[in-house]
C-alpha cells in the first residue's frame, strides 16, 4: 500500500475495551494513518487510549465534538493539544466565537511551546441526521444548506477544515477552496451495512468527491479479519 493512500484511511476505535483497541492498532498501524478515539473509548480510559494508539506509532483523531461555552471549549482544546494528537474536533453549532478562541488559544499555544499544531476541525451536521431530523429541532433548512453554512464559519473562525458527511464534499469544497480539509465519516464499503448512517458513500465515492479523509468503522472493527478488511478498501481507494 503506498503512503498517500493509507494516510487518507482512519479507523474509528469505537470498542468498549482498551485491550480490543490494542490490538486492532497493533494490527493495522501499518495499513492506515491514523485511529479516530471517540467518547466511548475516552469516558472509560482516557488519556491512556491516546497513549496507547502513539506507543504503537499511530496518529490520534481525538473525536469528543466539543460543545460548550467559548472558554470551556479553548481550555479543552489546549487540553486536548497537549496530548500531542494528529487532529480534534469541536460542533460548529457552538457558534463563531466558540470556534475562534478555540482555534487562536491551540495556535497561540503551539507558537509559545514549539510544538506541532493540531488540526483543527468543526463537525458540521451529524451523518445519522437528514433533513427530517433538522425539522424536529425547529430548523427549516436543508442538511446541505446548513452544512456549507457552518463550514464557511468555521473557515471564518480559523479552524482547518469540517467533518462532513461526504455528500456534501463538493459543496464545501467550492465554498471553502481548496486548503481546506474535509473529514468524512459515514463511510461503507459496497458490501457493508450502513447501521445508522443517512448520508454514507462508499470510500471510492467519497475521494473522488474531494474528501481529504475517510474514517471508517465497524466495516472494519467488526469485520472477521479487520487487516483484510482494510487492505480491501485500500484496493477500492487506488482505483479512484
Amino acid at each position: 500500500m503506498t503512503d498517500p493512500v493509507k494516510n487518507r484511511i482512519i479507523i474509528a476505535l469505537d470498542v468498549d475495551a482498551l485491550g480490543r483497541a490494542r490490538d486492532l492498532v497493533a494490527l493495522l498501524k501499518n495499513d492506515v494513518g491514523s485511529f479516530k478515539i471517540g467518547k466511548q473509548l475516552f469516558t472509560h480510559y482516557g488519556p491512556e487510549a491516546v497513549h496507547m494508539v502513539h506507543d504503537h506509532g499511530g496518529k490520534v483523531f481525538l473525536d469528543l465534538k466539543f460543545h460548550d461555552i467559548p472558554t470551556t471549549v479553548a481550555k479543552a482544546s489546549l487540553e486536548a493539544a497537549h496530548h500531542g494528537i494528529f487532529m480534534f474536533n469541536m460542533h460548529a453549532l457552538g457558534g463563531l466565537e466558540m470556534m475562534r478562541r478555540a482555534a487562536d488559544a491551540v495556535h497561540r499555544w503551539a507558537a509559545d511551546s514549539g510544538c506541532p499544531r493540531p488540526t483543527i476541525l468543526a463537525v458540521t451536521i451529524l451523518t445519522s441526521m437528514a433533513d427530517a431530523d433538522l425539522k424536529l429541532l425547529g430548523i427549516a433548512d436543508t442538511t446541505q444548506n446548513l452544512v456549507i453554512r457552518l463550514a464557511l464559519l468555521a473557515r471564518e473562525a480559523g479552524l482547518d477544515g469540517v467533518v462532513a458527511s461526504p455528500r456534501e464534499t463538493l459543496p464545501i469544497r467550492k465554498a471553502c477552496g481548496s486548503g481546506f480539509v474535509i473529514v468524512t465519516p459515514g463511510i461503507r464499503p459496497a458490501y457493508a451495512a450502513k447501521n445508522d448512517q443517512k448520508r454514507s458513500m462508499t470510500p471510492a465515492e467519497a475521494l473522488s468527491q474531494g474528501s481529504d479523509y475517510i474514517v471508517v468503522g465497524r466495516p472494519v472493527t467488526q469485520a472477521p479479519d479487520p487487516l483484510t478488511a482494510v487492505q480491501q478498501l485500500s484496493a477500492e481507494i487506488e482505483t479512484c
